[in-house]
């Protein structure tokens, strides 16, 4: 088993609650998920179709009932699961987070949990009382990566949105965020930083890559327009996930491939590394990823020739996914279809050709 000792954990998501990861190392909150690095896992598609917890709720999908039902039953809100079938990213929200008994009970007591297939053409009534179907409602609310996660409130207005996967520690400070009001207050950002006051140690050295470029960092893209996209990394030293970012996708001959065709950048997210952004304006590297609302380490944001955001991937990532975000970018996919998935999924069904069952493109496109 590899997980990072506490310090580690610490610097990975830094939350308000200590105490929430506290007891979430008990072995208690552990017991089902004893031989899961929950940061460490194949992202190929799934052969088999992944299967729902049991406990999430039989809807008719009509959402706006499901939140008033919630409400009347004492809950803080719904939480709408956007997924795929064969989505490896899915299946850990799924066999790690929801198998955590501290995780399960919070999130039962506290919200109820809707299923939507990103892909599906069958009707949903969203909180405000529109009639779309599940995927015209998927990108709707930008589910770029899968699963993603839209928390509703009360009132039906959307408290946070998770995009992608992200280990249970982070998860539980996102349930805890919401169900706690805390949104009403502040971002999610500010909430996870807050805990920086209390837990703070010695920075860690970053691992270096070949293909970043040094300081110092003008990135004015504004005035300088460059002849290459923009990718900056946002990472901390002690990050486990970070270590795992360099030493599975990073490593492998494809992806550093890709990056040969990007001005690449490496920055401390929690550092007073002077810099110029892409507006051509003076900042720091704390200050622009506060700016950003960075997070999760590491983040990976990336910009076009002039300087605007493309996509930015602030979950847990690998290679599958990490590739498939890098070629969205080099071929300037963004320019005809905003929405990645459904990029990915046209492209793949392009290149194997008509006869490609639907499903098999669509969640292969990660």
């Amino acid at each position: 088993m590899i997980y990072p000792n506490v310090q580690s954990l610490a610097n990975g998501w830094r939350p308000a609650l200590i105490g929430a990861c506290l007891a979430l190392l008990s072995g208690s909150a552990w017991s089902n998920v004893s031989d899961t690095d929950p940061v460490q896992f194949d992202d190929t598609p799934l052969d088999d179709l992944l299967q729902h917890p049991d406990w999430f709720k039989k809807s008719f999908l009509d959402l706006d009932d499901d939140l008033e039902q919630a409400v009347s039953e004492g809950k803080k809100g719904i939480i709408v699961y956007f997924g795929q079938r064969r989505c490896a990213y899915c299946k850990m929200l799924m066999e790690v987070n929801f198998k955590t008994p501290d995780i399960v009970n919070y999130t039962r007591q506290n919200f109820d949990v809707i299923a939507i297939d990103i892909w599906s053409p069958e009707e949903v009534t969203t909180p405000s009382g529109e009639s779309i179907s599940q995927r015209e409602f998927s990108q709707q609310l930008g589910t770029n990566f899968t699963p993603s996660l839209v928390f509703y409130d009360p009132q039906g207005r959307i408290a946070l949105r998770l995009r992608g996967y992200y280990p249970p520690y982070q998860f539980r400070a996102a349930l805890e965020y919401v169900a706690g009001g805390h949104y009403q207050r502040e971002k999610f950002p500010v909430y996870m930083a807050r805990g920086d006051q209390t837990l703070r140690f010695e920075p860690g050295d970053l691992v270096e890559e070949p293909f970043f470029s040094p300081p110092p960092y003008n990135l004015d893209r504004s005035r300088f327009p460059s002849e290459l996209p923009l990718v900056v990394f946002f990472e901390q030293g002690d990050c486990h996930a970070c270590d795992i970012l360099h030493t599975q996708p990073l490593s492998r001959k494809t992806v550093r491939g890709l990056f040969s065709r990007f001005e690449s950048v490496q920055l401390d997210m929690w550092a007073d590394t002077p810099l110029i952004k892409p507006d051509g304006s003076s900042s720091t590297a704390r200050k622009w990823a506060e700016e950003l609302g960075i997070f999760y380490a590491p983040s990976i944001v990336f910009f076009d020739e002039k300087g605007k955001e493309i996509i930015r991937v602030d979950s847990v990532v690998h290679f599958f996914r990490l590739r498939n975000v890098l070629n969205y970018v080099v071929s300037r996919g963004y320019l005809s279809e905003p929405n990645f998935l459904r990029w990915s999924s046209h492209t793949l069904r392009t290149l194997e050709g008509p006869d490609m069952p639907l499903d098999q493109g669509q969640n292969a496109a990660r």
